[in-house]
């Protein structure tokens, strides 16, 4: 293929992996999964996650990855590649999108990360606090929120606007041991909490009395949406690959270390919270409501409480690298920005479009969509709407259109210990269609309704 100009491709084979799995871990797996299993029986839910995890997502993983290194193109160009002159291009333009609302608001969810490891450094995790009063305190204040939204990223714009090299891989080398470092030190202190068999047990021992249609959606739900599916990542991180890179064995190492820190995460939280007799069942105030009561309670609080918040800022920040990247890399290959400018321009353009989110909590507390805030309005556009559809599109494209006889040699064009086979092909033609078909029309239809009960 004749380029017009010198495209970047990963170093090595392990910071590929490191990178892709940067941006599958993020706050999915260390906020999102361990709520969801806590409202979902514990082990019942990960064994489920699991098995959607190889029918769904690794499929998908490799779905996007093979796109992106056959074309060596952003999500955009991509498609434009195989399928020239046809409206296909329209999917890789959506993934762009998606990437860039989802990171408007991630950004500001990854700024509260940040916000409270300078709580705890500044002592604000004490025996008796409101931690709930705390965190709504925190995300009703007018400035702090958008500063902290500010400081992640200008982060993320640092590290992007470094190239895929010396900015992403560079930094993903440090970051991805160091979480995982993090991970096990919490994992050590909150399996020597009196107490914490109990967390083992729910963990553990699946109840399946639990488990329910809801269990089934989140779990295949989760499973999509913790590997970055459906946003245009893989495809642009699969694009800096060369051709003799693996494909089947290096998205079986993302998918795998990715379910690793969620099922980890688990283990850090669950412990804990039974172990000083809190709910498990907390939904998203798990994470800053009831940890930091957990972590105040906890003798050496303070020190893992700031472990725990840095270790959610770094998986955050990893995920966010990879945002920014596909919005970056559609300038520079479709319009040949400097890479510099792109990331720098495009951040401060995402940082604006957040405003609204975190002012969603405070002087735009009125404005609601369905009964939801500015936030999780976003949150729902995307995740309910633009994702789905992106993956399911793409799926249909591989399986239909471009074929998966093309992506399997594709993909088995390098030896190695995996290799796609036909079993591939019948999972991306109809197994994972039907299931992202599912995950979107219920997060709709629920979303709705809870609407019109309200």
């Amino acid at each position: 293929m004749i380029k017009s100009y010198e495209r970047e491709s990963w170093a090595s084979r392990w910071g590929f992996i490191l990178a892709a799995a940067g941006s599958a871990i993020g706050l999915g797996n260390i906020w999102r999964f361990p709520y969801l299993a806590g409202e979902n029986g514990g082990a019942a839910f990960l064994l489920i996650y699991l098995v959607c995890i190889i029918l769904i997502g690794y499929p998908l993983m490799i779905n996007e990855m093979v796109v992106g290194r056959k074309t060596h193109r952003n999500p955009v160009g991509a498609f434009r590649e195989l399928a020239p002159n046809t409206p296909w291009w329209l999917v890789g333009s959506l993934g762009v999108l998606a990437g860039f609302t989802i990171l408007s608001f991630y950004s500001i969810v990854a700024g509260w990360s940040l916000a409270y490891i300078y709580k705890t450094v500044v002592g604000a995790l004490t025996p008796g606090t409101d931690f709930a009063g705390m965190f709504v305190g925190h995300i009703t204040s007018l400035w702090e929120p958008i500063i902290w939204h500010a400081v992640f990223m200008g982060l993320t714009i640092l590290v992007v606007a470094g190239g895929i090299n010396k900015g992403i891989q560079r930094a993903v080398q440090v970051l991805m041991p160091l979480l995982f470092i993090l991970l096990l030190v919490l994992i050590g202190r909150a399996l020597t909490l009196p107490g914490a068999g109990a967390g083992l047990t729910f963990y553990l021992a699946p109840d399946f009395s639990e488990i329910t249609g809801r269990t089934l959606l989140s779990a295949v739900g989760q499973a999509f949406f913790s590997l970055s599916l459906g946003m245009g990542a893989m495809i642009t991180y699969g694009s800096y690959l060369r051709d003799k890179d693996e494909i089947a064995g290096n998205g079986a190492a993302v998918v795998g270390l990715d379910t690793l820190i969620a099922v980890m995460g688990g283990f850090a939280i669950f412990p804990a919270v039974f172990a000083l007799g809190y709910d498990p069942a907390a939904g998203p105030g798990l994470t800053f409501i009831t940890l930091p009561a957990v972590f105040a309670e906890m003798s050496g609080g303070v020190f893992f409480g700031f472990l725990f918040f840095t270790l959610l800022a770094i998986a955050a920040l990893t995920s966010a690298i990879s945002l920014l990247e596909v919005v970056v890399a559609w300038l520079v290959d479709q319009h040949r920005w400097p890479r510099v400018r792109a990331a720098v321009v495009l951040g401060v353009v995402i940082f604006l479009v957040g405003l609204p989110a975190t002012l969603g909590y405070n002087v735009l507390s009125g404005v609601t969509f369905l009964g939801m805030d500015l936030l999780d309005t976003y949150d729902f556009i995307s995740g309910n709407i633009m994702l789905p559809l992106g993956g399911l599109l793409t799926a249909i494209f591989v399986g239909y259109v471009w074929g998966t006889k093309n992506a399997q040699a594709e993909a088995n064009k390098v030896a190695g210990a995996f290799r796609i086979g036909d079993w591939w092909g019948f999972l991306i033609r109809y197994v994972v269609p039907v299931a992202i078909a599912a995950i979107m029309f219920f997060g709709i239809y629920d979303t709705i309704k809870s609407f019109l009960a309200g």
